[in-house]
């Protein structure tokens, strides 16, 4: 939201420095995201004069060309080349400097130098009207009243006005802020607390009267819950014409492009008060009346911006006596029933609509306007009469119009400021540090918030309806802590905290897994379950019927629930590696959601995403690149921690795979893993191998058991290394070798490694060699020669006896 400094000016009549205006406001909760500086017109004519020309010749060497001397009002007469046709002496004249920049219709300068012009020297440059960006006119220099003295700045003949300009990220509960009365009502409460009392100067509405009463509208209103509230007023005789100057820069500054006076009054007050207005042009409202309603769902409108709109049965609509929509109540005017330059009257509307509906109304017809941005944050319904008559007043001044009917006000409930009781002793322990009394008395004062009753132990309070989020106690602490300042409440060194024990079995295992996975080098990734609707259309696997949709979507990209961690894992798997991040691991614990018929249904899964090398890049270390079978074995690591063993693998079924496979234990399935296809990763962007696995994992929690670790002593004696080569059948499997080692040697075997596997010519046919090592150890002795040999003599035996090995 922007607000102007100078406009807030006309409420307080503060002389600070923007900066500290900008520090205060962002410590009364209005935080100022930046401060920009605005122009009426850019550059602010500096550097341009006003000049009278003494002399006008013309120029030897061009007949399109002058020379003229030009008074800049210090006694140096200067010589200026002009090409404009209606330059002559006497005449007084803006003139750009040496040094000055002017700007074009793009914003682009360019700066005034001395120089030569076909042989004669100039020094500045008699400006025309678009060449200052005061209009359009080219046809020859601007020519200024003659009592202006040479040497007055540009700038003061033209009133040219320079304001600071907040961006100010207002949160949806201040309501009561989304105006430059609400935000210079809250900048008074910080000045007095910092001992700076100003007046608050409010618009009067004290000359508002009705002359004569030529043009009676009805209002009749068919549903008073939607519209609590509606006020509206004809005016006559307007004159539809451009606003006056300083309505246009307060406009332009907060980035609004002046229209024509009677818009631009209802946009000015808008954002003066807060307060939307909406003027329909009176001669194109049938029967004089106007009826508040629904209408039939599918009903066709075009608004403003020539969109043919098909309405909602829950929209609320303005209409005529005929039940013609003239406008969308609280969104967007109809097309046909706006202000035009040939509009004489008009039927001038304030009203406070329900927020839900008009949010609502907003979303479902993908437009959001300065009036719907405040109706659906709730809006001050005792300002609504006010802002009309402020308006009118306006009206009344800048367009000549007459007021043709009193003000009709629907009001058939008032809303009743709110009661709350404040406890001194309940304040002090949500702040933590006692604050004066008197001091909170001065804060809700300022805060416009009255006492109604007081005690020993606190205050009856009213809050005034304007300020519809403070209901609480601790709304009301809220209020005093930011006007006093959270930086003057003192905080203690010392931190006390309690320790608890969590006994969530569930978050135990996920945090031994998370754990597991983070020392392998993964990364752990939070994704936003919003996501795209068109994912779906990737994967068979996946059903669009059983999108979860959202009903007020913020975006497309936004637009449903996830079925699948996979594509918001892509993302941002993309993500690091358009910058540069190619070798990543990146692990996720979230939930997928699916509509079945009309019941809903969220499943935890954990997803593990790799792609490129499995460490990283060194000058001492070999890389390899992350494979099926690297992966495989992380899975199988995850799972034997948690004690699943015996797994069963199987072709996997998803077609998000172009290879893959699914472990299972029995008829349990509990991982799909494999290389994602191409054609997914081209949606992406992703030109390298991904490797992706999705556990099921609330079948992972079921199967999951208690797996307890051993701790032993190091052995204080050594162990031996003795190696076997074996030639053995090609059939025969690692796995045998391995078991058949450990029956034949129980107790002084701790260890048995495949470390070469050889297969070529020199071998017999249908034969392999394995290269066997064994590791031997005592935890009571050391082994001696004689012990050890017998050991091997005995595995040695049992390999050619079972397996048919022949040492080489």
């Amino acid at each position: 939201m922007k607000i102007s400094y100078n406009w807030l000016q006309q409420f307080l009549q503060i002389n600070w420095e923007t900066s500290k205006t900008g520090e205060l406001l962002t410590d009364l909760g209005l935080e100022v995201e930046g401060i920009e500086i605005k122009e009426s017109i850019k550059g602010s004519l500096k550097g341009i004069v006003v000049g009278k020309v003494l002399t006008c010749i013309q120029h030897p060497n061009a007949d399109r060309l002058k020379i003229t001397t030009v008074d800049l009002g210090d006694g140096k007469p200067v010589q200026i080349v002009c090409g404009a046709p209606n330059v002559a002496a006497g005449q007084k004249v803006p003139v750009a400097t040496i040094g000055a920049v002017l700007y074009d219709e793009k914003g682009e300068g360019f700066k005034i130098k001395k120089g030569k012009i076909r042989g004669e020297e100039s020094n500045g440059m008699i400006c025309a009207e678009d060449e200052l960006g005061l209009g359009k006119d080219h046809d020859g220099i601007l020519v200024l009243d003659k009592k202006i003295k040479q040497g007055t700045s540009a700038a003061e003949v033209f009133r040219i006005e320079t304001d600071y300009v907040f961006e100010i990220g207002l949160t949806p509960n201040r309501s009561d802020a989304m105006s430059h009365y609400g935000v210079a009502r809250d900048l008074r409460a910080g000045l007095i607390q910092k001992d700076i009392k100003l007046e608050f100067i409010s618009p009067s509405v004290s000359n508002f009267h009705v002359d004569e009463r030529t043009l009676r509208f009805d209002v009749e209103i068919e549903d008073k819950e939607l519209v609590p509230r509606y006020c509206g007023i004809v005016i006559t005789d307007i004159t539809v014409k451009e606003s006056p100057e300083w309505i246009q820069n307060r406009l332009k500054a907060i980035g609004i492009q002046p229209k024509n006076n009677i818009v631009d009054i209802t946009n000015y007050v808008l954002h003066e008060l807060g307060q939307p207005l909406h003027a329909f042009d009176a001669q194109k409202v049938k029967g004089n009346k106007i009826i508040v309603k629904k209408l039939k769902e599918g009903t066709k409108f075009t608004t403003l911006d020539e969109v043919e709109r098909k309405l909602s049965a829950e929209d609320i609509m303005i209409c005529d006596a005929d039940s013609n929509p003239l406008c969308i109540g609280g969104v967007f005017g109809g097309l046909k029933s706006g202000v035009t330059e040939n509009t004489t009257s008009i039927f001038l509307e304030s009203a406070y609509f329900n927020p839900v509906s008009i949010r609502k109304t907003a979303k479902r017809h993908a437009l959001n306007t300065d009036a719907s941005f405040r109706f659906e944050r709730g809006i001050d319904i005792s300002m609504t009469e006010y802002a009309l008559k402020r308006a009118a007043l306006l009206i009344e001044e800048y367009a000549g119009g007459k007021l043709a009917s009193d003000v009709s006000d629907f009001y058939p409930v008032k809303v009743e400021d709110f009661q709350v009781f404040f406890s001194y002793e309940s304040a002090y322990r949500l702040i933590g540090q006692e604050i004066p009394k008197e001091t909170i008395k001065n804060i809700l004062a300022s805060l416009e918030i009255k006492i109604s009753s007081e005690t020993e132990g606190g205050l009856g309070l009213t809050i005034p309806s304007y300020r519809a989020d403070v209901q609480r106690e601790a709304d009301i602490v809220e209020e005093i802590l930011r006007v006093y300042g959270y930086n003057n409440i003192e905080f203690s060194h010392k931190l006390n905290t309690s320790i608890s024990f969590d006994s969530n079995k569930e978050i135990k295992i996920e945090n031994v897994v998370a754990n597991q996975l983070s020392s392998l080098g993964f990364n752990e990734t939070m994704a936003n379950s919003l996501t795209k609707a068109s994912y779906t259309e990737l994967s068979e696997n996946i059903n669009n019927e059983a999108n979860v949709i959202m009903l007020n979507p913020l975006s497309s990209d936004l637009g449903v629930m996830r079925q699948s961690l996979l594509f918001s894992g892509l993302e941002s798997v993309s993500y690091n590696l358009n910058r540069k991040n190619n070798s990543l691991k990146f692990y996720e614990f979230g939930k997928t959601y699916h509509k079945y018929n009309d019941k809903y249904q969220e499943d935890k899964h954990l997803t593990l995403f790799v792609t490129g090398k499995r460490t990283k890049e060194s000058w001492n270390t070999l890389t390899s690149t992350s494979d099926f079978f690297y992966v495989k074995g992380v899975l199988t690591s995850v799972l034997d921690r948690l004690g699943i063993q015996n797994l069963k693998t199987t072709p996997t079924k998803n077609d998000i795979f172009s290879e893959g496979i699914t472990l299972s234990l029995g008829k349990i399935k509990l991982v799909d893993f494999g290389v994602v296809k191409r054609s997914i990763l081209k949606e992406f962007g992703i030109k390298q191998e991904v490797l992706f696995a999705d556990f099921n994992w609330e079948n992972v929690l079921k199967l999951s058991s208690k797996k307890n670790i051993k701790v032993s002593d190091l052995s204080k004696f050594p162990s031996v290394k003795r190696d076997l080569a074996l030639l053995i059948d090609n059939k025969t499997e690692f796995k045998e070798v391995y078991n058949l080692a450990f029956q034949s040697e129980r107790k002084l075997l701790k260890d048995v490694d495949l470390f070469d596997v050889y297969e070529g010519d020199k071998l017999p046919e249908g034969k392999k060699s394995y290269a066997v090592g064994f590791v031997l150890q005592d935890e009571t002795k050391t082994l001696e020669e004689k012990q050890i040999d017998k050991i091997m003599q005995k595995l040695q035996q049992s390999f050619e006896k079972n397996l048919d090995a022949v040492l080489r």
